[in-house]
């Protein structure tokens, strides 16, 4: 697993964390930050001991604010240049929205313009009361491509999109909880150890029924003639054949917390 100075890993328990660690920069993120996260992803994917996924970002001040502009002129200095790393960024967004495992954001401070992106490519969203969000795509002269545009509107509707990319403003916690942008609002030095009791939460339930929740879910918001409802089905019938649904059942019986190994 590859990993730079500014992207960290780190596993607790049955939750893989992966940091941001450009804070002097309010966590810009470098196409090198981008290649690092997706080995990081890949690593966290085939192991079965991790069961969820959380994203953050260092220094208390910012989840990701964005690309990092000082590194344009090495990145985006052509046009084949700009065509890599923006197939690199999308491919890295649509990664992790695919992910198999559910992803949590846990955002403090700035989430902005691609900090904002990968924020809506988890599954959930969970900030600080003092977070600021905003996507100033409108405001930089920037075209936003159909895949991402997608995800935004699949979380929080075409209108809230609309009015995200039209204005291209910052708003608050409370705004963008009204929108459905984020899961919960939490005060600032809650917020680490509530991200950490909802991540167990989730990695204490059984994985055959997390995982296909998570992927049934994508399915519905497809275009009909594009569902896998065979597979949708397949994953309810391998949730009741499993070990984990007598486990389950055996457990409520007993008046004990399962033990569910995902199998």
């Amino acid at each position: 697993m590859a990993e730079t100075d500014k992207m960290l890993a780190r596993r607790e328990g049955r939750v893989g964390y992966i940091v941001f660690n450009n804070p002097a920069r309010h966590n810009a993120v470098s196409l090198e930050m981008w290649e690092a996260m997706a080995d990081i992803l890949s690593d966290y994917a085939g192991d079965e001991n991790i069961r969820v996924v959380v994203l953050t970002g260092a220094g208390g001040k910012a989840f990701v604010s964005g690309a990092d502009i000082s590194r344009f002129d090495d990145e985006r200095a052509s046009e084949a240049a700009v065509a890599h790393y923006n197939a690199t960024t999308e491919g890295i967004y649509a990664s992790l929205h695919e992910f198999p495992k559910p992803t949590i954001a846990m955002i403090r401070g700035y989430c902005i313009g691609g900090g904002l992106g990968l924020a809506v490519a988890c599954d959930l969203r969970i900030c600080s009361e003092d977070s600021r969000f905003a996507l100033p795509a409108a405001k930089l002269g920037l075209g936003y491509d159909y895949p991402g545009l997608r995800r935004f509107v699949e979380t929080i509707g075409p209108a809230f999109t609309k009015e995200v990319f039209y204005t291209g403003r910052q708003f608050d916690a409370a705004e963008a909880r009204d929108m459905g942008l984020v899961n919960r609002v939490v005060k600032s030095d809650e917020l680490e150890s509530y991200v950490k009791n909802y991540a167990d939460t989730i990695a204490d339930n059984a994985p055959l029924t997390v995982n296909s929740i998570k992927f049934i879910v994508s399915e519905v918001l497809k275009d009909e003639s594009q569902r896998n409802v065979a597979r949708c089905s397949e994953l309810v019938r391998q949730c009741f054949a499993s070990g984990d649904y007598a486990e389950g059942r055996r457990a409520f019986m007993e008046k004990r917390k399962p033990i569910f190994t995902g199998t």
